[in-house]
């Protein structure tokens, strides 16, 4: 509570001050990431990419073992139905009438029609195990590629990870004390604006009269009020913090074409 008092009764100055030194220290770790560029997401979709193949060779190889017991049990429906054409063939050795012979004719024609749609559907069946295999030859092939483009990145992200770990851990230590020095208040809104900058700034000096963020043209009354440091002042155009150069501890050089100007002299009248 007294460090929260404490925050509140600083100077604008001191507050701008601290602002800017954990804008310094973030704008570093920033850079750090950067070096790491896309790689953290590239190895997560990599990693996303070989867990949908994986799932998906675990389906074919599920679809082929499903379609070789349907195989099986249609074989056996086969066997079944054979079994029943050499019955019904010595059966109709033995018919007393016409009407035995035609219903034991009919029964073999119903069982060999039975073994022409089994080995029909086995051959379908066959086909696609055939079709399922050459898609788990591909799955293993693309699974195969993706693994070894995964141990690649992150081979790479674990390199420059490990060169820029200990120096972001310090980084932020130091962003995490500064922070309590800064009033809750308005490290929240530095925040709010930092997360909806693109390029990260959530506190900018005045370069050249303008916004250091937007670089929009700043009124010189304006200007004079930033340098009063008096209040918080936020661009009206982008919406950060502003701070003078001075505070900031920058050293704003003119550029090299801007010359100074002449001074007209008035002659006297003769």
């Amino acid at each position: 509570m007294a460090i929260k008092k404490e925050t509140a009764e600083m100077p604008v100055e001191q507050k701008l001050k601290n602002l800017y030194q954990l804008q310094t220290l973030l704008t570093e770790i920033d850079r750090l990431k950067a070096l790491r560029g896309e790689l953290p997401q590239e190895v997560e979709d990599l990693d996303a990419e070989i867990e949908g193949l994986t799932t998906r060779l675990g389906h074919f190889n599920e679809d082929v073992e499903r379609l070789n017991a349907d195989i099986t049990a249609k074989q056996g429906k086969i066997a079944e139905a054979q079994a029943a054409i050499e019955r019904y063939k010595e059966q109709i050795n033995d018919v007393k009438n016409n009407r035995e012979y035609d219903m034991l004719s009919k029964e073999i024609e119903f069982q060999t029609l039975e073994v022409e749609l089994q080995n029909k559907r086995i051959g379908e069946a066959t086909r696609t195990i055939e079709a399922k295999k050459a898609d788990i030859e591909n799955c293993k092939a693309a699974l195969e590629e993706r693994r070894a483009d995964l141990d690649v990145k992150k081979s790479e992200l674990e390199e420059i990870t490990a060169e820029t770990k200990a120096e972001e851990e310090k980084l932020r230590e130091k962003a995490k004390n500064l922070e309590l020095a800064i009033e809750p208040r308005l490290l929240t809104a530095f925040k709010r604006i930092r997360n909806n900058s693109r390029n990260g700034l959530g506190i900018v000096y005045v370069e050249r009269d303008a916004c250091g963020g937007c670089f929009n043209k700043i009124p010189p009354q304006r200007q004079l009020d930033i340098r009063m440091r008096k209040k918080i002042i936020v661009c009206e155009y982008c919406g950060r913090i502003m701070i003078d150069p001075d505070l900031a501890g920058v050293k704003i050089e003119k550029a090299a074409d801007e010359k100074p100007k002449r001074r007209i002299r008035k002659t006297a009248a003769k």
